[in-house]
């Protein structure tokens, strides 16, 4: 695979730079964009790269405002029919600014991954190539029992050793994974949130009105997500009361709408046969939206330990 990046701030650096610790012998060229550009641009001639190498996918890390049209150009240039465009600020991509890049695609097969640890694949032949490393953190987790008097507390693993299977492109889930060592399992999912904003991430911390959060915390739900689903249980989510819901009557599934792991494209909240909802424990990030929006009060945040 032949990969060409477009990249702009510190935020694409960090990317480019983690992944080049596992492809770099596939990037054809990178393009750093100049940072402080207009955010609109009538011509957009002259920042279109020269001297571009064939290529199989564009990746768009970082860039903000009307230069993300430059993206498709340069596909077309090096004759890539796959790309990536990264969001990490609804601002720097607003909704109109994308339907302009889809419509303009034509036969270019576009995916936008707000936030980019959230791309999974997709079906594409190139960018499940790249989810192979990079994308929605996954996670291996081994645990030893912890030996001692019989007075210790039941259950109190601790983490022997973390493998990443899939790391988020800028390095995060690598990151955390270091710090999970040694850890007691049942603490693992807490203080890996914690640790995500030790890194930090430079996702926007304002609200995104698609995803009804900010897009920072749901990277933040990713990681957390990967630590639960490496470990087969959760210690903390949100819970319906299948007896109190009342299945989509009076309130059309409220819950669906507020919730930002739905938003970002995760089932984390599942509308069953008979029109209850469910959420998945693995996937929930705790955030509370569904609890204060449900009009019946259905849903509470269970702290204690649950299975899947």
């Amino acid at each position: 695979m032949k990969i060409y990046i477009l990249s702009s701030g510190k935020y694409g650096k960090r990317i480019v730079n983690n992944l080049a610790t596992t492809l770099s012998s596939e990037m054809v060229g990178i393009h750093e964009v100049e940072e402080d550009l207009p955010e609109f641009i009538e011509d957009l001639t002259p920042y279109i790269p020269e001297n571009l190498s064939e290529s199989d996918l564009v990746i768009a890390v970082g860039l903000k405002g009307d230069i993300n049209l430059i993206v498709l150009e340069v596909a077309r240039k090096t004759g890539a029919k796959s790309v990536m465009i990264s969001i990490n600020d609804h601002t720097n991509l607003p909704p109109g600014l994308r339907k302009e890049i889809e419509e303009d695609a034509l036969d270019i097969n576009v995916v936008f991954a707000k936030p980019f640890c959230s791309l999974k694949p997709t079906g594409d032949q190139y960018i499940d190539e790249f989810t192979q490393n990079f994308g929605k953190p996954e996670l291996e987790i081994e645990f030893d029992q912890l030996t001692g008097n019989q007075d210790e507390e039941i259950g109190a693993e601790l983490i022997k050793k973390v493998t990443v299977k899939r790391d988020a492109p800028c390095g995060c889930t690598a990151f955390v994974s270091q710090e999970l060592e040694g850890v007691p399992v049942t603490e693992a999912e807490f203080i890996a949130a914690e640790k995500f904003h030790n890194y930090p991430c430079l996702a926007s911390m304002a609200k995104d009105p698609e995803l009804n959060d900010a897009i920072l915390h749901v990277a933040g739900y990713q990681i957390r997500e990967a630590v639960k689903k490496a470990l087969s249980f959760t210690c903390k989510s949100a819970v319906v009361d299948e007896e109190c819901c009342m299945g989509g009557d009076g309130c059309e599934h409220l819950c669906l709408g507020v919730c930002p792991q739905v938003n970002a494209g995760n089932g984390t909240i599942i509308i069953q046969a008979e029109g209850k909802a469910y959420i998945d424990p693995a996937s929930c990030g705790s955030c509370q939206l569904c609890i204060h929006e449900c009009p019946y009060g259905c849903i509470e945040i269970v702290e204690e330990k649950m299975d899947f």
